[in-house]
């Protein structure tokens, strides 16, 4: 029992005492947020008159995803500056931003939640998950990536999507439904 306790009680002391391990914050250039935000404002604003509203839905994800879907809203990103918001019902929204895979359990959910958003609607898969089933296809739970349920707008690959890759997505969404054509 001895050598047990002498191994133990340094390594909780290190963890007790020490200082957190945590990666430092990402740096962003106030140049390409400044550039970001204005191409944001510029085709939220030709296509639809306002700003752009984003319904989350979660179809059976690891939650990867999610974090960092959730790291967009905190002060480092601040998703409102840009003209974009959550809202917390469908019948609100201009985009569903879909993750994880298709499970059987969410297939009518997603189906649901689709039905209820009003055109024009756009439909995002966010992560690998949602666009083939990532690290879950072939899985019994899982019916592939969410365009086997509903069509989708754009793809956002990553296992997850940084925050930035989904604010640049979400831009290129509008301008190519903005562009003249």
């Amino acid at each position: 029992m001895q050598p047990l306790r002498n191994l133990l009680w340094p390594k909780l002391a290190r963890g007790l005492f020490g200082k957190p391990v945590t990666d430092p914050a990402p740096m962003v250039s106030d140049d390409m947020v400044q550039a970001l935000r204005e191409r944001l404002e510029e085709t939220a604003q030709a296509r639809l008159g306002r700003s752009l509203s984003i319904r989350q839905v979660d179809c059976g994800s690891c939650n990867g995803c999610e974090l960092e879907i959730n790291a967009l809203q905190n002060v480092v990103y601040d998703l409102e500056r840009f003209g974009l918001r959550f809202v917390a019902s469908p019948r609100h929204a201009d985009v569903l931003l879909v993750t994880g895979p298709l499970t059987r359990n969410m297939r009518e959910a997603l189906l649901r939640t689709r039905e209820c958003t009003p055109e024009p609607c756009f439909i995002v898969a966010a992560g690998d998950c949602a666009v083939d089933g990532g690290v879950f296809k072939g899985s019994y739970a899982t019916l592939g990536g969410i365009g086997e349920a509903v069509p989708v707008d754009l793809v956002i690959p990553g296992c997850p999507p940084t925050p930035t890759q989904l604010l640049e997505g979400l831009l290129a969404l509008l301008e190519a439904q903005a562009a003249p054509g």
